[in-house]
């Protein structure tokens, strides 16, 4: 089985990508995030025609997050529970016995702003919520753009980026908190070195240089991470025309 995530920083935009990605890769499951589209003008048709059922939970301008899979989903959840936030970040699918949360957690803005307490905020809850769902769905993937880069060796310049927002102390605590309930980091069971990233700013010609930090990532149940047989960033939908700033991150699970 092949899952991938891809934050596509507006679906209106980068539907030719996906589709066109789609076709290449040929994905079980494919997560999006930042699709910046009302469910009823989510793209349902384009997907099912490429083979692919689509589910959603969308707001225009900002946000939103998708499903795409060769099987139907059984929809569990479309937010953090006991969390009130009208943002669309959230998405839970169950197909059989795996689930899958895709995330679209908060960039944060800066550290001193209201949105980095908010982003603390969210990833508390995330953790506490990961305890239960670990314990009903041994089979889980969580997975998403976390907008965390979780240790030095996911930023290229560590020092330009010390203490600023995706590389701060509590962000990666929080991160780790999630390592800590059990969760794996898929990239890091088959990849130790540096210099590997799934975003690059726009400006200065960052993924030409390869500026970038490594914010988006699949975390696996301890039954999955078994079974992983490889994680990949695929860095060629970075170098497409008018790409989104991230590019695709897939891992291939064995035996299921």
């Amino acid at each position: 089985m092949k899952i991938g995530t891809w934050n596509v920083n507006s679906l209106r935009v980068r539907l030719p990508h996906v589709l066109r990605w789609l076709e290449t890769n040929q994905p079980d499951v494919l997560a999006l995030q930042e699709t910046k589209t009302e469910d009823r003008d989510f793209p349902v048709g384009e997907f099912e025609r490429a083979g692919y059922h689509a589910v959603f939970a969308g707001q225009p301008t900002y946000n939103g997050v998708a499903l795409l899979s060769r099987e139907p989903p059984e929809v569990i959840a479309t937010a953090l529970p006991d969390f009130e936030d009208v943002q669309k970040r959230v998405l839970l699918a169950r197909y059989g016995d795996l689930a899958v949360l895709d995330l679209y957690v908060p960039n944060g803005q800066s550290v001193d702003s209201d949105k980095y307490r908010y982003k603390l905020d969210w990833l508390a809850q995330l953790d506490l919520w990961a305890a239960q769902l670990l314990r009903d769905f041994p089979q889980l993937v969580m997975l998403g753009d976390f907008n965390i880069a979780p240790e030095d060796r996911d930023v290229h310049d560590p020092v330009a980026w010390q203490d600023q927002v995706l590389v701060s102390g509590p962000e990666r605590t929080a991160f780790r908190r999630l390592l800590d309930r059990g969760l794996r980091d898929s990239f890091r069971l088959h990849t130790d070195g540096g210099g590997h990233y799934s975003w690059w700013d726009y400006r200065a010609a960052a993924f030409r240089r390869n500026q970038g930090l490594r914010i988006d990532h699949i975390l696996l149940s301890p039954a999955l991470a078994a079974r992983s047989a490889a994680t990949v960033i695929d860095r060629e939908p970075r170098g497409w025309e008018r790409p989104s700033d991230h590019t695709p991150v897939t891992a291939e699970l064995s035996g299921l």
